[in-house]
C-alpha cells in the first residue's frame, strides 16, 4: 500500500511539534523535576502548539480556538422552539474548540478565546502536557458534558446531526508501566464513566500520548442492531517512525465530522433572543413579488 510520502510527512510534523516543546523545556528547565520551570505556562504552551499545528492543515472555514460553548434557550432554524422551557447553559472552559467560523457566528471573541453557539462546534480537545491517571475520568467527563451541550438538534435521533469529535491529547504521559496495564487502566475508566446509557457521539474518540501511544474509538457499522450497539475501543503503541498515527487520527476525526453528510444541511443557530413586547401596527404596503 502506498501513501508512504504522507506517512513520512506527518511523522516529521509530529516530531517537529514535540521537538519545539522540548526546546521550551530546554530554555526554561525545572531544576528539581522534569519539564519546564513554569508549569502553568508549560501546559498553555502545549495547547498553543497543538492548536497551531491543527490550524495549519484544516480547511480555512475551520478555526482552532479556545473558550466556551453557550447554548441559549432560544428558537433555531426557521422557527424551531424545541428549546422552549430549557435554560441557557454553557460549558466549562475548553482547551481547544474546532469551530466552523466560515458558516456560523461567534458570540464573543478576544484573540483566540471565544464564546460560541453549539451549532458550529466540529471538535473539542482537552490537552495535557503530561497525561496522568486522574486526567482520564475527569477530562473525558468534561468532554462528554460539552458534547451534550452541543446536542442542539432536538429532532428524531436518526435525523440528528453528528456530534463533535472528542479527544484527550498529551505531549507525554505518566500511566502504568506495561502495555497491558495501560490498556486495562484506560478501558476500565471508560467503562465506569459510560456505565449509564450514553449516545455514541458523547463518548471520547481519542485518548493519546503523541510521543508513543493512543486509544481510539472505531466508527460503528452502517446498520445498528442490538448485538452490535457497542463502542469498540482499540489501543496502539508506536515507535519513533510511527508518531504520525496519533496526529493523523486527530485530523481524520475532525474532518470526518466536518464533511459528514448530516452536517451539510446548515440550520440557522440560536443567536438572538427577543422578549415579548407589544408593537404598534403602522399599516401595510403591497409588493409585486417575494423574490
Amino acid at each position: 500500500m502506498d501513501g508512504q510520502r504522507l506517512r513520512d510527512f506527518w511523522n516529521q510534523e509530529v516530531s517537529a511539534l514535540l521537538a519545539v516543546y522540548r526546546q521550551f523545556e530546554t530554555l526554561l528547565p525545572n531544576p528539581a523535576t522534569g519539564g519546564a520551570a513554569h508549569r502553568g505556562e508549560d501546559g498553555r504552551y502545549v495547547e498553543a502548539l497543538v492548536r497551531d499545528y491543527l490550524q495549519k492543515y484544516l480547511p480555512k472555514d475551520l478555526e482552532v480556538l479556545t473558550g466556551f460553548v453557550l447554548r441559549p434557550a432560544v428558537k433555531t432554524g426557521k422557527n424551531d422552539r424545541s428549546r422552549k422551557g430549557d435554560t441557557d447553559v454553557h460549558s466549562t472552559q475548553l482547551d481547544i474548540i474546532v469551530y466552523d467560523t466560515g458558516t456560523y457566528p461567534v458570540f464573543q471573541r478576544m484573540g483566540e478565546t471565544v464564546i460560541v453557539p453549539p451549532e458550529g462546534v466540529i471538535a473539542i480537545l482537552s490537552v495535557k502536557k503530561m497525561l496522568r491517571d486522574s486526567d482520564i475520568s475527569a477530562e473525558c467527563e468534561a468532554l462528554m458534558n460539552a458534547s451534550h451541550i452541543c446536542r442542539c438538534d432536538q429532532r428524531e435521533p436518526e435525523q440528528r446531526r453528528r456530534g463533535p469529535f472528542l479527544a484527550l491529547v498529551g505531549a507525554g504521559s505518566q500511566l502504568a508501566d506495561t502495555r497491558a496495564q495501560k490498556q486495562n487502566q484506560i478501558f476500565r475508566k471508560l467503562q465506569e464513566l459510560y456505565a449509564q446509557p450514553i449516545n455514541f457521539d458523547g463518548m471520547v474518540g481519542f485518548i493519546g500520548d503523541l510521543s508513543g501511544w493512543h486509544v481510539f474509538k472505531t466508527r460503528p457499522p452502517e446498520k445498528i442492531t442490538h448485538e452490535n450497539k457497542k463502542a469498540k475501543y482499540c489501543f496502539v503503541e508506536l515507535d519513533g517512525n510511527e508518531l504520525h498515527h496519533g496526529f493523523q487520527f486527530l485530523l481524520s476525526g475532525i474532518l470526518s465530522v466536518y464533511y459528514d453528510e448530516t452536517r451539510r444541511n446548515v440550520r440557522r443557530p440560536g443567536y438572538t433572543a427577543f422578549p415579548p413586547k407589544p408593537a404598534t401596527n403602522l399599516g401595510e404596503i403591497p409588493f409585486e413579488a417575494l423574490r
